[in-house]
């Protein structure tokens, strides 16, 4: 049953433990989650304004060297002996010389007094450069781009037309100016500011979210600006491109979901022509640490609840096993079985607390009321015995006497042979009745000992009485007690003799559906109401000090109650003047029901 003690115990050991901690395992992520997910944000937007200022500290550096190169003198020299198209004029050739070698010795000298591993290099659109002729320069992709989509800033790359061999083997990025005469303000080519790749990426690995998130710089395009490969899907940083030319703000966060994860894109555009910091994430690996804590709970919380079973149901047991077997013990007193709850309650653990005194109470108390019903007991059966003896004992001399009477009368007659009849008949009585082995006999032996004292009667009335006797043959073994027929056989014959010269009485026997009856029938004055009344009213005491007639039905009806309790049952049917019929019924014992089954 569902609301036992136990589970009772179980559900509030349930609620108070698990369910909180359940709660707490489910909340508490989420907690966590939000507060991963705003400190990342603040973190990845702080690493990214850091990195966008080194950023535009390098490129400010490369531009304000692009803009002393190009302002310098020597620059402008060198760009109006270049443009002089007169090859021939010996004294122009040397002067271009001395200027190529003076614009030699001052870029180097600003590449060794510049920071950042800026270096610089002139080119000229028809390919020749400072540090020699660039014949495949309308080829590169990086002048394509500056010729075509004015991109100032180019992407990674090698450029081998460099001042030493050492940058010449390095990935750069440069910042490119137009090489004009500011004389006649003629484009006759490209200064090309350089920094170092490297230098721009070892700063930007210090932008990292996650275990496997990382930075990159992009141009509006989605093309990579740096050397290092980007695991990134294009699809996502198409999506993000395109979610950020829509919204017009120059930074934010934007999810972004495949098939597969969902990504985070924090994201920054630069003051560099058209690059795009972006640093990305995706959830599992952000929130890696707070998935893992939330199976942690999880797992946790399963494990403190099979721990809140196990403990609630050995809790539980110390309590409710005792109180069952107290329980077990109590409905065999309710049954009156005294011995088996006394053999329960020895077989209850319990610790020493309030429930091992319960039982150690119960016991006593087991054990008291046991004495207390023996003793009560034994002595209602000595007292329902010496009732019972003392109505058998009115019966016998009663009889006794009448029986004397009827032998006097026959004698005083003159009837010798009847006195002779009489006298086997009482001496075949008399063996019966003064067999005291047992009071019960079967109902053929209570009949032949009717059937003696009929003749008795018949003689001593001669033809004024008629007894007659109907016997059922199943019921000739059925067990009764001795003279419960011969009281009512005369009292019916006494009461019938009252009012008419002939009696007639009848003495049936029917056993069916496992009960025996017994019909005494006589025809004559009837018994009045208040006497039946005083039957159903009175009790053994009553009998036992009346006197006189009245002794008899009453005396048959107590030693029957007395003998089958529940078992028996009468009935009496009377008419004024009109005759009698007493009925007792008598239920089978059902261990004789038993037995005559096994017998079958």
């Amino acid at each position: 049953m569902f609301l036992s003690l136990r589970n009772k115990l179980f559900l509030v050991f349930s609620c108070v433990l698990t369910i909180p901690f359940l709660i707490l395992s489910l909340i508490m992520p989420n907690l966590f989650t939000n507060y991963i997910r705003e400190q990342t944000q603040e973190l990845t937007i702080g690493m990214m304004d850091q990195f966008s200022l080194y950023v535009d500290s390098v490129t400010m550096q490369a531009a304000d060297v692009g803009q002393q190169v190009l302002a310098n003198s020597i620059t402008q020299d060198w760009l109006r002996v270049e443009n002089n198209n007169n090859n021939d004029d010996e004294t122009l050739e040397t002067a271009r010389l001395m200027v190529r070698n003076e614009l030699n010795d001052m870029l180097s000298s600003m590449m060794v007094n510049n920071s950042n591993n800026i270096s610089v290099s002139i080119f000229t659109h028809d390919g020749e450069g400072i540090w020699g002729d660039y014949p495949e320069l309308e080829e590169t992709e990086w002048y394509q781009d500056y010729l075509k989509n004015d991109k100032t800033f180019t992407h990674s790359h090698i450029d081998a037309n460099q001042q030493s061999a050492l940058v010449r083997e390095m990935p750069i990025n440069s910042h490119l100016i137009p090489l004009v005469d500011l004389n006649t303000l003629q484009d006759s080519g490209v200064i090309k500011v350089n920094f170092s790749t490297e230098m721009i990426e070892n700063s930007l690995r210090k932008i990292k979210i996650g275990e496997q998130g990382h930075a990159f710089i992009v141009d509006h395009e989605g093309e990579n600006v740096l050397t290092e490969d980007i695991h990134t899907p294009q699809s996502i940083i198409d999506q993000s491109l395109k979610q950020i030319a829509g919204m017009g703000n120059s930074q934010g966060l934007l999810e972004i979901e495949d098939e597969e994860e969902k990504y985070l894109m924090f994201y920054q555009q630069l003051s560099v022509g058209d690059w795009i910091l972006i640093s990305e994430v995706t959830e599992d690996d952000l929130f890696s640490h707070s998935n893992q804590l939330q199976k942690s709970l999880l797992l946790l919380s399963i494990g403190l609840f099979l721990i809140t079973i196990i403990a609630s149901f050995l809790f539980s047991s110390s309590i409710t096993d005792p109180l069952r077997g107290l329980m077990k013990a109590m409905r065999y007193l309710e049954k009156g079985d005294f011995n088996s709850a006394q053999k329960v309650i020895p077989a209850i653990r319990s610790e020493n607390n309030e429930i091992r005194y319960l039982l150690q109470v119960f016991d006593q108390m087991v054990n008291r009321l046991k004495q207390l019903i023996d003793s009560e007991y034994k002595t209602n059966i000595r007292r329902r015995n010496a009732e019972y003896k003392a109505l058998l004992l009115q019966i016998n001399p009663h009889f006794l006497n009448n029986t004397l009477e009827i032998i006097g009368g026959l004698a005083a007659q003159g009837k010798n042979k009847e006195v002779v009849n009489v006298s086997v008949y009482l001496g075949k009585m008399l063996r019966y009745a003064l067999n005291t082995k047992s009071d019960l006999v079967t109902l053929t032996e209570e009949i032949q000992y009717i059937r003696n004292y009929a003749k008795i009667l018949e003689l001593r009335y001669e033809g004024d009485l008629e007894i007659k006797i109907e016997e059922d043959t199943k019921a000739k073994e059925f067990p009764i007690i001795k003279f419960i027929i011969q009281p009512l056989v005369e009292n019916a014959v006494k009461y019938s003799l009252i009012s008419k010269e002939h009696a007639h009485v009848e003495i049936k026997t029917e056993y069916q559906d496992n009960q025996l009856t017994l019909q005494i029938a006589d025809d004559g004055v009837g018994i009045s109401d208040e006497v039946i009344q005083s039957l159903s009213m009175s009790d053994q005491a009553d009998t036992l000090e009346s006197s006189g007639n009245s002794i008899g039905l009453k005396n048959v009806l107590d030693r029957l109650q007395l003998y089958y309790g529940d078992r028996f049952n009468y009935r009496i049917e009377t008419e004024l003047n009109g005759g009698t019929i007493i009925i007792l019924q008598i239920a089978e014992e059902r261990k004789m029901m038993d037995e005559k089954r096994l017998d079958r």
